[in-house]
């Protein structure tokens, strides 16, 4: 004699106290655990990419070099301009380069950066295109 057979045909048991589970809470029960979690956020990290800051030659910052004196000039009517410049990655080596359209308040000579109306900061030696519209 099996041992389960006096127990094989009773009614399944459904509890009077609690309310039945539903069955995606049943089925999460059986989820697999993610103990690697931050394992794969770190091989995502490494897989990013990431630019390498281009390096201007003379003659490149020469023509930046003049279109911020002129800039300097006219800064009083706060002219728009069109900046493409590098941003370093907070986590890792290298960045990447934005472009901004915004108007100049400021370019701070002393510590070699541009302030923009919206109080953008923009170091100088990051800039590689600076376009007055």
């Amino acid at each position: 004699m099996n041992r389960y057979n006096r127990i094989i045909n009773l009614p399944h048991y459904v509890s009077a106290k609690r309310p039945r589970m539903s069955l995606y809470n049943r089925s999460s029960q059986f989820a697999p655990f993610n103990a690697l979690t931050t394992y794969a956020e770190k091989i995502r990290e490494t897989a990013r990419l990431t630019d390498e800051k281009i390096e201007l030659s003379e003659e490149e910052k020469e023509i930046i070099n003049r279109e911020l004196l002129f800039i300097n000039k006219i800064i009083q009517t706060k002219p728009q301009v069109v900046i493409t410049y590098f941003v370093k990655d907070k986590k890792k080596s290298g960045g990447h380069y934005k472009k901004i359209t915004g108007n100049i308040k400021k370019i701070d000579k002393v510590y070699n950066y541009i302030i923009l109306t919206d109080c953008t900061k923009i170091f100088i030696d990051d800039i590689i295109s600076i376009i007055k519209c």
